[in-house]
C-alpha cells in the first residue's frame, strides 16, 4: 500500500554525515529529485526559490570549507543549495498573471477574475518595501485596524516576508530529501556554513538568501550518530 511504502521512505530518511567515498550518485537522481522539489507546496505559488546544484568535484572542494570542514561536505558526491529569491517576486507575480490570462477564453470567470486581481494587486502590497519602511508600517497599521473586529491577515515588514519565503523553500528542501531516501541514497542538510562566503561563491544577489545546503551520497554506518530520538507523541501534539 502506498502508506507502507511512504512510511518506509520517512523511516530511511535520515540525516546521514558521512558517504561512501567509491559509490557515486547518477545525476538522473538528484534531477529527479529537484523536479519533485520544484512540486512543493507554496505561498501563492510564488515559488520564490532557486536551487543551485553543485556536482563538480572543483565547486564541491570549494564548499567544503565554506561548510566548515563537515564530514557530510568533506564526503558529499552531490550539494544542492536551497535559496530564497524573495528579490524576485515582480516576475513571479507577472508569471503567474501570465499563465491565468493564458487559459482565459473569452470572458474571464469570477474566479479567473480574482486570481488575476490577487497577482496584480494584492501581491503588490504583500511584497513591495521602500527604503524608508513606510510600506511596512502602512501594512501593519492597516492590519491592525481591519483585524479588530474579525479575522484578518497580518500583513507586516521584511521579517514577515523572509518568513514566508523560508518555509517555502524549507518544504521543498523536505521534499527533495525524501526523494533521495526514495531512491535508496541517502542526505544530509547543513546549517552550519559560512552563508556570507557561499553567497560569494555561488554569485548570488543581495535578495538572495540561503536556506539550507544538503549534501547527497551513500549513507554510511558511521554517519549515522546513534537512534532517532523525538519528543513524546503527547508533548507535542496537542488535540483541541
Amino acid at each position: 500500500m502506498l502508506q507502507e511504502e511512504f512510511q518506509k521512505i520517512v523511516d530511511s530518511r535520515r540525516s546521514n554525515r558521512a558517504f561512501d567515498p567509491n559509490t557515486e550518485v547518477p545525476d538522473q537522481i538528484i534531477e529527479r529529485g529537484i523536479k519533485r522539489a520544484i512540486l512543493a507546496p507554496n505561498s501563492s505559488n510564488m515559488q520564490l526559490w532557486e536551487f543551485q546544484w553543485i556536482e563538480s568535484k572543483e565547486m564541491l572542494q570549494k564548499m567544503i570549507p565554506l561548510c566548515l570542514g563537515q564530514s557530510a561536505a568533506k564526503t558529499a558526491k552531490h550539494m544542492v543549495v536551497f535559496i530564497t529569491r524573495k528579490d524576485k517576486w515582480r516576475s513571479r507575480a507577472k508569471w503567474n498573471y501570465d499563465r491565468i490570462a493564458e487559459s482565459v477564453d473569452g470572458k474571464p470567470g469570477k474566479l479567473q477574475k480574482g486570481a488575476l486581481s490577487y497577482y496584480k494587486k494584492l501581491i503588490p502590497i504583500v511584497y513591495f518595501n521602500d527604503p524608508f519602511g513606510v510600506a511596512s508600517i502602512l501594512r501593519k497599521s492597516v492590519s491592525f485596524l481591519l483585524g479588530i473586529g474579525k479575522p484578518f491577515y497580518r500583513l507586516g515588514g521584511k521579517a514577515e516576508q523572509r518568513i514566508v519565503v523560508h518555509k517555502s523553500c524549507a518544504l521543498a528542501a523536505q521534499t527533495f530529501m525524501l526523494s533521495i531516501a526514495a531512491e535508496g541514497l541517502h542526505s544530509c542538510p547543513m546549517e552550519g556554513f559560512d552563508r556570507k562566503r557561499v553567497k560569494k561563491l555561488l554569485q548570488l544577489p543581495r535578495g538572495a538568501e540561503i536556506n539550507m545546503i544538503v549534501s547527497v551520497g551513500k549513507g554510511t554506518d558511521k554517519g549515522i550518530w546513534g537512534e532517532r530520538h523525538r519528543v513524546p507523541y503527547e508533548e507535542v501534539v496537542l488535540k483541541k
